[in-house]
């Protein structure tokens, strides 16, 4: 049986290329056998495809009212990105650890794997979770099948706490979002006879026009409580990709662009989702009324719920009381966090590293914020014990 540091840990995590459009078995098998080693029984949850599987896992008694460590495993492309050295070895200058997912997450990952191997020999009165998901970059659609799994395997956790990279401060809130695939199918004419038939992407400008319009109004309110901490303090409708058309003079028979939304906590995701359906539908009636074959195709393909700044939250007690840490914070990115909160877990966001440096060439977890990862989780099992 073989005892790994938790900067060992990362750089087996990190030499698995685990990017969310392919399989993450690598990395979780490679999990599953430390942790068999330590006498750790671990639970898997799949896909359909079996390509890829989450994992939890339990140390300590089997009560509930412990502790769950959350990470994702799924990392984003090195594709187009100039690096200095290969993103998928850990390489260490100038007090950095710089490889694809050092920072975005397994620096935390390494941290908690560590911490639950501590936890199985040292022995702990209160019990300590892991749960490794997947497709967190394709918007956290691994956690709630992972989440839902858990339930009646594992005894149930009081609290969640995810480790993205806050550096190691508290986050008490996040922003919810969903996102869609937005396909426009138009009808092809000549340029010329614009009014027999529907350029996809001119209607298509409508449902984006729209999207800019509710960002105006929603910029224009005053912000509630909830949202104030925010930056921006409102909910905001994006699309970064578009595509459509044959030619200039032909109305588009197709487009297709991308849409998200970032949703302030005390406003709904789904009420915002509604909003984007019945637009979308408007304007599809509007486009058949002149060629029945045209029309709006919606396909949502993530909806991640806010974490809601929880009153007297346990969790947000603990990390205040393993960090010394008096303030608390908001992002406007989502993570599982309020899934987990969802699901009846309080829940708070903190971890290692700079969010600044996720998805980036070159990435990096400051050695010192790994340190201080260490630190903190050496203090969670005092607590523990």
């Amino acid at each position: 049986m073989t005892d790994l540091t938790p900067r060992q840990i990362l750089d087996r995590l990190v030499s698995f290329p685990t990017i969310s459009r392919d399989s993450n078995l690598g990395l979780i098998d490679w999990v599953e056998g430390y942790l068999a080693e330590h006498g750790i029984e671990s639970h898997l949850q799949w896909t359909e495809d079996r390509q890829k599987a989450a994992l939890f896992a339990h140390a300590g008694p089997w009560v509930p009212g412990g502790v769950v460590l959350s990470g994702h495993s799924d990392v984003v492309p090195v594709d187009g990105q100039a690096w200095s050295s290969d993103p998928f070895t850990v390489i260490e200058r100038d007090g950095r650890l710089y490889g694809r997912g050092t920072c975005d997450m397994k620096g935390y990952l390494a941290l908690s794997i560590w911490a639950l191997v501590e936890a199985q020999a040292r022995g702990v009165s209160r019990p300590l979770q892991i749960a490794i998901s997947y497709d967190e970059e394709l918007g956290c659609t691994g956690a709630p099948p992972m989440i839902a799994a858990m339930q009646g395997v594992l005894p149930k956790a009081e609290i969640a706490l995810i480790g993205e990279p806050s550096g190691m401060g508290i986050i008490t809130g996040h922003k919810g979002g969903t996102g869609y695939r937005v396909h426009v199918k138009g009808f092809e004419v000549h340029s010329s006879l614009l009014p027999e038939g529907v350029s996809a992407i001119m209607e298509a400008a409508r449902l984006i026009g729209w999207m800019n319009a509710q960002n105006e109004a929603n910029a224009a309110k005053t912000a509630t409580p909830l949202a104030a901490p925010f930056r921006p303090s409102f909910t905001t409708l994006h699309s970064g990709m578009i595509a459509g058309g044959t030619a200039h003079n032909i109305t588009a028979a197709d487009c297709r662009f991308v849409m998200e939304f970032r949703v302030v906590p005390g406003e709904s995701v789904d009420g915002w989702a509604q909003a984007l359906e019945a637009e979308a539908a408007r304007i599809a009636a509007d486009m058949q009324a002149v060629r029945p074959e045209a029309g709006v195709n919606l396909d949502r393909f993530f909806a991640v719920p806010p974490l809601v700044p929880e009153t007297a939250g346990a969790a947000e007690a603990l990390v205040r009381h393993l960090t010394g840490e008096n303030g608390s914070g908001v992002v406007s990115y989502g993570t599982e966090a309020g899934q987990f909160q969802e699901a009846g877990y309080s829940a708070v966001v903190c971890g290692p590293g700079d969010i600044a440096q996720a998805h980036q060439p070159d990435e990096y977890l400051e050695v010192a914020q790994f340190q201080a990862g260490h630190a903190f989780m050496g203090r969670l099992l005092e607590t523990l014990a």
